[in-house]
């Protein structure tokens, strides 16, 4: 029977329709926002998966451009692989939902949201968050939920939930918080330097707003929602765990205590090695219970030795950061390059500058169709010591690649003062914790170093949580084994001014208003402390780009004399950039974006597009090109695509014969224009330039007779221009009637 729910939610309805649409799944619901509906869908299998020692948990985000009317593109015209949104948005959902699934629990679990209508006031992935909590707590699947979701904005200093659009375009930040009644679970933001207690304010006030989400999934489970299955838990049983704790504390203290990445796992990969060899004669055909209960002892150990002992691995102090180094410019062809080592981290980024035809063409669901600041990360197996295929970046490398993006797309400078599409790729060369943290700071470097006008430098630093008991330790610059066995990865990446992106990921339930303001507290310390190391080495960026970066000249001319630019079959455009030597990219709007690595080609182009669009003017003088001869005249070239006759009394100051005795195709000629008739036809004169005495008074159809009844410029049915009485001595003024008809007689 299917069931609607709706409330009020940021001033728009919010509905969840339960037992319509896809009934065989364990849990299904069509969240509908405004206009924007998704249909999110909970399923598991009936056994755990054999042979794995984690929770086989996938969360699908499939978009449907019929969701806002579009066929795709393609030969095919199906959608494709997902979006790079797509997966950003699956990951939002999975974050959120994960760390509320039992330990232990090894059944495969697939969380698919389709979106199938949507209305860009109303996030999708907003929906899917909200859906798939709906969706796995009315189901059968062990779940301990519900969560809800907000979109916290900040527009003159006060938070708005779930902002539309327009109030989007105002805000100081998108902060999504997630979050179970008691705590926060999942925070995903980017802001424009927003300072820390303005952060954690929009975390906690986002918290008290999706409480109304929450208690709406109570009031479903509790009226239509399925009783929970049995499903089976994996535990390692206690003699097995007995016979591990007696061999393997001791010993794997030890091993711990080491601050070389390599060296701490080659030990306690050995002591591991040896105690399972060890249980396993003891306790035959349970390999895979020894091998958890390992694991288990290692995480213990590891908490115990940081929270009781206040130790870290590497002998650091709890807020203390590894040792740094900044390097920048190693890459001599690249436009700018950035590199950071923190510890066992190390990073090195590329910067490229490109022209306006480079930026990428999106095509998601979203409203943006460009993108003219790009960040792509990559995370090679040779940075953890690792084999394996070289594939396309997957789901991790995409994440980390969008975190560091959002951390630096606030200090882009805006196209307009700079016009260049950016793209920074950050290589990994090296990982023991943060990685996408050094890819923030590697890649501000870069811009540095490439001359881009930054508005601040950034940098970022990864915080941890562990807890041992009742007794929780926040940590600074986690690596890799603090990652691992630790509670919470909550990266923050900002300037000197406050906050530009936020993730934070946890393996527990949720986390205190106290633990995030510590972390966040901790990060600022820390972000302050690299920034230091940065700037000393590059206070900010260089006065020059690199001299292989294209010089780009903007420049603005009327949008009706594109078509002049451009020119039939794009003959003129093709022929400035061959001339030139440059790229050039026409907006609608009239702008021209020049692009040259030779400045000069670039101002030679510049001032060919003046040429093409300016206006032929009355009075103007113009250093021309004769492109033909004719009986009565020479054609000459003044602009480019332009040109004008000049008649034969007008191409000298003194009587000549023929056109050819005074100029022939190619010449170059000094002209000035006395006319341009109703017709826009352009009159030019020689002789007004070169002749002091000349008077526009008395142009070569009053005082010449230049061979009437040729045909002459414009003139029709054979009849030229006459000429008028004789006034300068010149031979054969008076014979004007000697073409076709007459020649019409000049007047004085």
């Amino acid at each position: 029977m299917a069931e609607s729910y709706t409330m009020d939610y940021a001033g728009r309805p919010l509905t969840f329709e339960i037992g319509r649409y896809a009934k065989q799944a364990n849990g299904a619901v069509m969240v509908r926002y405004g206009d924007t509906a998704v249909l999110v869908t909970a399923t598991a299998s009936t056994k755990p998966r054999e042979g794995v020692d984690f929770f086989p948990l996938t969360v699908d985000f499939e978009e449907r451009t019929y969701a806002i009317g579009r066929i795709p593109g393609g030969i095919f015209r199906r959608e494709g692989r997902p979006t790079e949104k797509a997966i950003l948005s699956g990951r939002l959902t999975d974050r959120a939902i994960r760390p509320l699934f039992p330990e232990g629990f090894r059944n495969d679990v697939q969380v698919v949201a389709t979106v199938m209508s949507v209305d860009h006031d109303n996030p999708p992935e907003l929906c899917a968050l909200m859906g798939a909590s709906v969706a796995l707590h009315v189901s059968d699947i062990p779940f301990d939920g519900p969560i809800g979701a907000a979109i916290v904005g900040l527009i003159d200093g006060e938070y708005v939930l779930n902002p539309t659009t327009e109030q989007s375009a105002k805000s100081e930040m998108h902060l999504v918080v997630a979050g179970t009644k008691d705590a926060i679970n999942m925070v995903e933001a980017g802001a424009k330097e927003v300072p820390e207690d303005k952060i954690l304010g929009a975390m906690m006030w986002g918290h008290r707003q999706l409480q109304a989400v929450i208690a709406m999934n109570e009031k479903i489970r509790a009226e239509i929602g399925r009783p929970k299955q049995e499903f089976a838990v994996f535990a390692v049983a206690p003699e097995v765990d007995a016979a591990l704790r007696a061999r393997t504390v001791e010993p794997l203290r030890s091993a711990i205590r080491n601050s070389d990445k390599l060296e701490r796992e080659a030990k306690t990969d050995e002591v591991l090695t040896t105690v399972a060899a060890e249980v396993l004669a003891e306790f035959p055909e349970r390999e895979k219970e020894i091998k958890a209960g390992l694991e288990e002892l290692y995480k213990e150990e590891v908490r115990h030795l940081i929270v009781r002992d206040k130790t870290r691995p590497d002998g650091r102090a709890m807020d203390e950061i590894r040792p740094i180094s900044v390097d920048a410019g190693v890459l001599p062809r690249t436009h700018g390059t950035g590199l950071f080592q923190r510890g066992q981290t190390q990073v090195l980024s590329a910067l490229s500058l490109g022209t306006v035809s480079d930026v990428q063409k999106l095509i998601d669901l979203g409203l943006e169709e460009t993108k003219r600041f790009m960040h792509h990360y990559n995370f090679p197996p040779y940075s953890v010591g690792e084999t394996r295929p070289l594939r396309g970046p997957g789901r991790r490398e995409i994440g980390h690649g969008a975190l560091a993006e959002r951390a630096l797309e606030p200090i882009i400078p805006k196209d307009d003062q700079f016009p260049y599409t950016i793209r920074l790729v950050s290589e990994v060369l090296e990982s023991n914790g943060s990685s996408s943290m050094g890819s923030v700071c590697a890649s501000c470097l870069a811009l540095m170093d490439g001359g881009v006008p930054i508005k601040a430098p950034v940098a970022g630093v990864a915080m941890g949580l562990l807890h041992d008991g009742d007794e929780m330790v926040v940590l600074t610059d986690i690596q890799g084994v603090e990652d691992h066995f630790g509670e919470m990865d909550f990266k923050v990446a900002g300037s000197a001014a406050g906050v530009t992106a936020v993730q934070m990921d946890i393996k527990i339930k949720g986390v205190t208003e106290a633990v995030l303001a510590k972390a966040l507290e901790q990060a600022r310390a820390g972000r302050m402390f690299i920034l230091g190391k940065m700037l000393a080495v590059l206070p900010g960026p260089r006065a020059e780009l690199s001299k292989y970066a294209p010089r780009i000249i903007v420049m603005q001319i009327n949008p009706d004399r594109i078509r002049d630019v451009i020119g039939p079959g794009g003959k003129m455009i093709n022929k400035i950039i061959a001339e030139c030597d440059v790229e050039i990219d026409i907006e609608d709007d009239g702008r021209v974006f020049i692009a040259a690595i030779d400045p000069e080609g670039g101002k030679k182009a510049m001032r060919m597009i003046e040429n093409l669009t300016k206006d032929v003017e009355v009075g103007t003088i113009y250093d021309g090109k004769v492109t033909r001869v004719t009986d009565f005249g020479a054609f000459v070239e003044i602009l480019p695509g332009k040109e004008g006759l000049v008649r034969i009394g007008h191409l000298a100051d003194h009587h000549i014969e023929k056109v050819e005795d005074a100029v022939n195709i190619g010449d170059a000629l000094t002209v000035k224009v006395i006319e341009i008739d109703r017709l826009g036809r352009i009159n030019l004169s020689h002789r007004a330039v070169i002749d002091p005495n000349f008077s526009e008074d008395h142009d070569d159809r009053h005082d010449r007779g230049d061979r009437g009844g040729r045909g002459g410029y414009g003139g029709g049915g054979g009849r030229g221009f006459g000429g008028g009485p004789r006034r300068d001595g010149g031979p054969r003024g008076d014979r004007g009637d000697r073409g076709g008809d007459r020649g019409d007689r000049g007047r004085p």
